[in-house]
């Protein structure tokens, strides 16, 4: 795991503006899962539909703001950009984990599984946008 890591932080440091697409697809599909497919199927996931709703506006958000910064990534403002969106992943990761312990006794296994895989990926990802971040910085 930790290889493919360094291998993931190789390859965004040859092309940090294709992190930010990354960003961008994998914050639609979240925002897609979340408002569509596991509100269909809340029985199976037991995340309350408040939390699911609440949860997928900040992917929508973050899809935003990742073209905007694709569309400036070879602007000097870029490195900047990349920080924001790797604190911003930390911070949704946060929240997502927050909310599923505040209704821990609702959620099934499923969204347990759902919640912290999609919390890990995220972390995986903004774990490399930082490292590729302080590499352009020294």
């Amino acid at each position: 795991m930790i290889e493919l890591n360094k291998q993931f932080i190789e390859w965004g440091s040859k092309n940090p503006e294709k992190l930010f697409l990354m960003d961008g697809i994998g914050a639609i599909l979240s925002a897609c899962l979340l408002s569509m497919v596991l509100v269909k199927f809340n029985h199976i996931f037991g995340i309350p539909l408040g939390t699911l709703y609440s949860l997928a506006i900040f992917p929508y958000v973050f899809a935003i703001f990742d073209l905007y910064a694709f569309n400036k990534s070879h602007h000097k403002s870029f490195l900047l950009l990349l920080k924001w969106i790797a604190v911003m992943n930390v911070s949704y990761s946060c929240l997502s984990l927050g909310l599923a312990f505040y209704h821990y006794q609702e959620l099934t296994f499923l969204g347990w599984l759902y919640i912290i895989g999609e919390s890990m990926i995220i972390l995986l990802l903004a774990n490399t946008e930082y490292c590729v971040y302080k590499r352009f910085l020294s």
